[in-house]
């Protein structure tokens, strides 16, 4: 640590051995959220914390891809399986925005089925009925597959989701970029180059994008470390990335349940965080997952190289399949950023603060 410490001092890089020194249990556990909270102080605004008020819908849960770490998706012919008109997704929003939510990060399974017009149509229909909105809207999977129904490729289909007038993709859908590890999970969605080129492609069309970590299945350290050196190199060639957002696997109702019957925990997400701040030197935001890993986590993790606090998520379906749920309105949000020492700002999308901030009590 002594030697990572004067890395960091010295504005020099960590390498992949860096890394896997981070990660090694071996590393005392608070030496490494204190550097990391030093490391936040000087990026972002000391004492700040931000949050963005959202919901996640889902447009369908039919998926032909397989992904052994699901619990969400449904064949076609499965009598749950479902798939919402635009006008359905639309009443989904209206209720979020009722709620004063400016994000609407949607998502949904590959479903082969639903043409690009399908995709256009939603963002259309929400930047006309809901300017004051952002459509954070599909996965590069999700991309991927739009691309594959309509045999066009990956520049023409984000060009037409930026022409409707989205201008920001959600990060999900990554777990781990390594060869293996995708192999062993979600073999029909293709290496990490698949994931990579999405996001390579968008931000050379000029959208912000986030990025992700899903760990706690089949991965080993050099795996995590193989993931984030994609993502700093990414970084490092676009500057497309606004934030990066870890969070644990949740066995529940899923394939690997047998193999991963409870998920990891707070020490293992709490290491994966602050060592995610200090490996990924050239990414301004990182995010603490309180949705997925519990509130009281969520607000130990901004003394652990966190700035900001996620979305409240007023709608969300995917933790829910595999039976983990947190709820939280955007006073709850407030409170918990104040009573972890911090002062809460609501932002938007891109991290803009908004100019008048909720009170919290």
């Amino acid at each position: 640590m002594n030697d990572i410490e004067k890395k960091i001092s010295a504005g020099e890089r960590l390498t992949p051995a860096d890394g896997l020194q981070l990660l090694s249990e071996q590393t005392p556990l608070l030496e490494l959220g204190a550097l990391a909270h030093l490391v936040r102080n000087k990026k972002t605004t000391p004492g700040q914390v931000t949050y963005v008020v959202d919901t996640n819908p889902n447009y369908t849960n039919v998926c032909d891809t397989d992904c052994l770490f699901c619990a969400f998706y449904r064949r076609a012919k499965d009598p749950d399986a479902y798939t919402l008109t635009v006008d359905q997704v639309m009443e989904k929003i209206a209720s979020a925005v009722a709620q004063g939510a400016t994000t609407v990060l949607l998502q949904g399974g590959h479903n082969r089925a639903l043409p690009l017009d399908y995709y256009v149509a939603l963002v259309k229909e929400t930047k006309s009925r809901f300017p004051s909105v952002t459509p954070h809207f599909f996965s590069a999977s999700e991309i991927q597959t739009m691309a594959s129904v309509e045999n066009r490729s990956l520049e023409s289909v984000l060009k037409a989701l930026w022409d409707a007038g989205q201008r920001t993709l959600p990060g999900g859908g990554a777990e781990v970029l390594s060869a293996r590890v995708r192999q062993k999970l979600a073999h029909k969605k293709g290496g990490p180059e698949k994931w990579l080129e999405v996001h390579r492609v968008a931000h050379g069309l000029g959208f912000k994008t986030t990025a992700t970590l899903m760990y706690g299945h089949v991965e080993t350290a050099e795996d995590v470390v193989a993931h984030w050196e994609s993502l700093r190199m990414l970084q490092d060639e676009t500057n497309g990335f606004t934030a990066f957002i870890p969070w644990s696997f949740k066995p529940q109702n899923t394939v690997l349940e047998n193999q991963r019957p409870t998920h990891t925990g707070p020490i293992l997400y709490l290491r994966t965080l602050a060592a995610s701040r200090l490996y990924l030197d050239n990414f301004t935001h990182i995010q603490a997952s309180w949705f997925s890993e519990g509130k009281k986590a969520g607000q130990v993790a901004l003394h652990f190289g966190a700035d900001d606090f996620g979305g409240t998520l007023l709608d969300e379906n995917v933790h829910a399949a595999a039976g983990f749920q947190n709820k939280a309105t955007p006073s709850d949000v407030s409170r918990l950023i104040q009573t972890a020492g911090f002062t809460p700002h609501q932002r938007d999308t891109l991290y803009n603060l908004k100019t008048e901030v909720e009170p919290c009590f």
